[in-house]
């Protein structure tokens, strides 16, 4: 197996399904997001990130979310207004024992409530677990 193919199945932003030539817009950007995922889905998608003031729908979303940052129903439902029918959110929340760590249960909660299906978490950095939220219409197309 060659370096590429290697780097390329254990990158996070491959395994969390972003693809090259998608538009994703970042939300919650701060000092302390991991930039190491940052510039590995730049890498996949060819571009950079868009920021919050992008004035066109996404092909997905990344959330930078802390447990201070507001309520998280209405954050959620607030970024699907950003993507594409089919489009994803990939909301990163710091881990356990991090500062501004948030509750697998209140994830949940909110991506229930606001329509969204949610993935199990997955670690994607040193300090930031993500969760792959779809829309139920792009959960039940993706067939």
């Amino acid at each position: 197996m060659s370096a590429t193919a290697d780097h390329a199945e254990t990158s996070p932003a491959v395994r969390l399904g972003f693809q090259p030539e998608q538009v994703v817009q970042e939300i919650g950007y701060d000092d302390d997001v991991d930039q190491e995922l940052r510039e590995a889905i730049e890498q996949v998608i060819g571009s950079d990130l868009v920021d919050e003031d992008y004035d066109d729908v996404a092909d997905a979303v990344v959330l930078w979310f802390r447990d201070d940052d507001g309520d998280l129903t209405d954050v959620l439902v607030d970024a699907t207004t950003y993507i594409e029918e089919g489009g994803s959110i990939l909301l990163l929340t710091p881990k356990t024992g991090r500062e501004g760590y948030v509750e697998p249960s209140d994830i949940s909660e909110a991506a229930t409530t606001a329509g969204l299906s949610a993935s199990k978490s997955v670690s994607v950095g040193k300090d930031w677990s993500g969760s792959r939220l779809v829309t139920p219409k792009a959960a039940k197309s993706k067939k």
